[in-house]
Order: C-alpha cells, then sequence, then structure tokens
C-alpha cells in the first residue's frame, strides 16, 4: 500500500532523529548468532511441574530485575500441571478486570431466562455500555436469540501435476466418502463430518471439510480429524498427490474473510429486540429516527471502507465474553464479522437485530476449564456439557446491546462524554 509523499516524508524527519542513515542501517541488518550470542532460552520449555515453573519464575524475575509479585501470582491454580493443555511455558498470570453487566433477558431456544455476563477488559466505558443496552433491552421484554446452524471447517489441500491427475483424484474421493467415518471415530467421539465441499483450481484440489463439534469450539478436533482423513486419501487413493498440506487456507479460520457471508464458520446466531419509542427517548436519550438515520449513513460509509459486514463494535463485547469465558480470543478475527441494521417499526418503536455467522464459541475443552473461566461460564449458566449453543446465543444477545448502546451514544451526542467520564483515571481528568 502506497504512502503519500507528505506522509513518507515526516516518517524519514521521524526516523533521522534517531540517528544516521548508516547507524539505522547498522541497527536493521540480521544478528547471527555465531556473531553475537543470543540470551539464555526460557528455561524446561516442555516441563509443567511445579519446580519448573518455580524456575522460569526466578528466571523472569532476573530478567526483568523486579519480582514482578503480580504476573507470577499463582493463587488460582494449585499446581502448574494443571495447565498442561492450555500454555507452554507457564511463569504467571495477565490479570484483566473482570465487570458483570445485567440482568440480561434472552428469549432464546437454549439460553432462555435472565442472564449476568462477566466480561474482561480494561477498556473503560465498555461494560457500563453493554449494561446499558442490557437494561434497556431487557426493560424491552428481552432479547430473542437463536442459534440457527453450526460447522466448523478445515480445509486440505492437495497438488498434483496436471488438472488429469486432479480430477481423478477428486472422482476417488467423492466415490469413497462413505469410508471416511471410521478414520474420524478413531480420533474423536464428538466430531462429525457433514459435509465434503470441493474447491477446484486446475490442478489444485482443496477439500472443505464440514465438522460439527459438539459442545467444544472446536479447532483442535477438526485439524486432528481432517490430518487423519487426509492421510486416510493419501494412503488408500491410487493417485497420490506431489504434495498436500492439512489447511489450505480456505477455511477463515482466524481471519475477517468474505466466507462469512457465503458459509458458516463456528455457530450462526441471530438476535433481535424492539424498543419502544418511550424507552429510546428515556433510557437512551435520543429518538428511533436519529438511530436509524445514523445506522444508515453508518452502513454506507463501512460498505467504502471496506468493512466485510456492518456492525459498531462486535468484537469488544466478544473479546471481553471470550477472555472471561475461556474462549480462544483471536477467533473474534472471524466472530466479529456481522451485520447489525436498524429500522423504525410502524408504531414509531425502535427494531434492532444483529446477524453473526461465524460465532466459534465453546463450552468444554480449550480454557473453559480454567478455574475464573469455568466459574464465569458456571455464573452463565453455560458450564460443560449442553452449554455451547447457549453461550452463542447469550453472545448474540450481549453483542445487540453493544450496538444498541453506541448508535444511541453517537446519534445523541454522548459518545465523547461516555468516554470522558469512564474512561479517564482521576489524575488525567
Amino acid at each position: 500500500m502506497a504512502t503519500s509523499s507528505v506522509g513518507a516524508r515526516r516518517t524519514i524527519a521521524r526516523l533521522l532523529d534517531r540517528g544516521s542513515v548508516d547507524e539505522l542501517m547498522a541497527r536493521i541488518v540480521p544478528r547471527l548468532p555465531e556473531e553475537e550470542p543470543l540470551p539464555e532460552a526460557v528455561p524446561e520449555p516442555r516441563n509443567w511441574s511445579r519446580e519448573a515453573w518455580l524456575h522460569r519464575v526466578a528466571f523472569v524475575r532476573g530478567v526483568a530485575g523486579d519480582a514482578l509479585p503480580h504476573l507470577t501470582d499463582a493463587r488460582t491454580i494449585d499446581d502448574p500441571v494443571e495447565l498442561k493443555g492450555n500454555i507452554e511455558q507457564y511463569i504467571g498470570m495477565t490479570q484483566v478486570p473482570t465487570g458483570l453487566i445485567g440482568p440480561l433477558r434472552v428469549n432464546g431456544i437454549d439460553a432462555f431466562g435472565d442472564f449476568y455476563v462477566p466480561m474482561a477488559t480494561s477498556e473503560g466505558a465498555l461494560v457500563a455500555s453493554y449494561h446499558r443496552g442490557a437494561t434497556i433491552a431487557s426493560r424491552s421484554g428481552g432479547v430473542t436469540s437463536v442459534c440457527l446452524t453450526e460447522v466448523v471447517q478445515r480445509s486440505p489441500c492437495f497438488r498434483f501435476s496436471t488438472f488429469a491427475r486432479a480430477g481423478g483424484f477428486l472422482i476417488w474421493v467423492m466415490e469413497h466418502l462413505g469410508e471416511l467415518e471410521p478414520v474420524i471415530r478413531a480420533h474423536s467421539r464428538h466430531t462429525q463430518l457433514v459435509d465434503v465441499r470441493p474447491n477446484i483450481d486446475a490442478n489444485q484440489i482443496t477439500l472443505m471439510l464440514d465438522f460439527t463439534t459438539g459442545d467444544a469450539a472446536g479447532q483442535n478436533m477438526v485439524t486432528i480429524c481432517a490430518d487423519a482423513i487426509s492421510r486416510w486419501i493419501v494412503e488408500h487413493c491410487p493417485i497420490t498427490p506431489d504434495f498436500w498440506v492439512v489447511e489450505g487456507n480456505l477455511s477463515g479460520d482466524k481471519k475477517a474473510t468474505a466466507l462469512s457471508f457465503t458459509s458458516v464458520r463456528g455457530k450462526k446466531v441471530t438476535a433481535e429486540v424492539t424498543v419502544p419509542r418511550v424507552l429510546v427517548e428515556s433510557g437512551l436519550r435520543t429518538t428511533s429516527e436519529r438511530m436509524v438515520e445514523y445506522w444508515k449513513l453508518s452502513a454506507v460509509n463501512g460498505v467504502q471502507s471496506g468493512s466485510i459486514g456492518i456492525n459498531g463494535h462486535f468484537a469488544n463485547g466478544l473479546a471481553a465474553i471470550f477472555l472471561a469465558c475461556g474462549q480462544d480470543v483471536a477467533c473474534v478475527s472471524e466472530a466479529s464479522v456481522g451485520t447489525t441494521r436498524f429500522d423504525l417499526t410502524a408504531e414509531g418503536d425502535l427494531y434492532g437485530c444483529v446477524t453473526l455467522p461465524n460465532l466459534i464459541v465453546g463450552s468444554v475443552g480449550g480454557g473453559t476449564g480454567l478455574p475464573t473461566q469455568r466459574e464465569c461460564l458456571r455464573l452463565m449458566r453455560c458450564e460443560g456439557e449442553g452449554g455451547a449453543r447457549k453461550l452463542a446465543e447469550v453472545c448474540a444477545a450481549t453483542v445487540l446491546c453493544g450496538e444498541l448502546s453506541i448508535v444511541a451514544a453517537i446519534a445523541a451526542g454522548d459518545f465523547a462524554k461516555a468516554h470522558a467520564l469512564y474512561r479517564r483515571r482521576r489524575e488525567e481528568s
């Protein structure tokens, strides 16, 4: 991406403040360990014992020249071995403040009732904003939130010398799909292969494998099963690929892609609420008309910016819930792709809805078993088996509350005032 000449000159001037061109060039050349030895590596990287943890704590304190009492406090973990499968080279806990919003009334198929939603963030005004939206939505009768469908993908890719060989390979694969189930069962009791969608690119075949993963978010499960399937195919198919990989970068994993609106990754959830005009005016301090007008102009500008999806700040709410509840936070990349819409009803009330086609969440596995994360899931009655779709519906309802609040704040002209009130520390004001 090109930059302007003004921007380029500004960057050059800033760099030259650090030294001459020769001095700067000397800083950015490779420094091989043979010429400049590397410092000591993090000790015992594959050891989860308490002794190894203490060794690493001593090491990091030496590096920092400080006791680091907060980072290396392990009061929530009795034995570092408990963290095997969640972290390697453990040294301590990164503490993120966790707030609570609610009650949020959710009228869902799996999530039905009044929920208190934990949100972990260091961004002032965030929890207050979502809480305001939850209060208004609940006073309006609650958010209808429904998990529509769920699929998690892996996309192994196979390359051949010619299109003819690639075509022969694909024909064989499609004729033997019925033989893949035992391969999957050998590696997972909960994973099911629900579809195989081939993508042909001349001599290259990518198989989009669609799995369901029970109550797990499932990225690890589908990776293991896709690898097993690929190896079985390569072993049994008479046409051997010249090269293959378990993930050909077509699944949209941890990326915002156009696939969001042509398929589903994780869980597709939609949520809606109708807020009476009187509540918009008294609780959100604006009007239904102003909120709809703002949404229209923001949608047009979002398209011009190249946004994939149209929403105010899905990522804010999802990242905060993911952190609190042990989800894979990197999946916010695709999970935050979605749409928000506001309309006026015939009575002048405000109709709002969101759709999230890529909500990757789980209630078992991964980080959901860690102490505070497990407790946050328990707080929402989403812990363990049977909790994943409920969690997805609560997430979508919460996201809609955030959209209500931020659109109202901007439409009312209160957006900057709210951030000044909640985000500044006392000494900064």
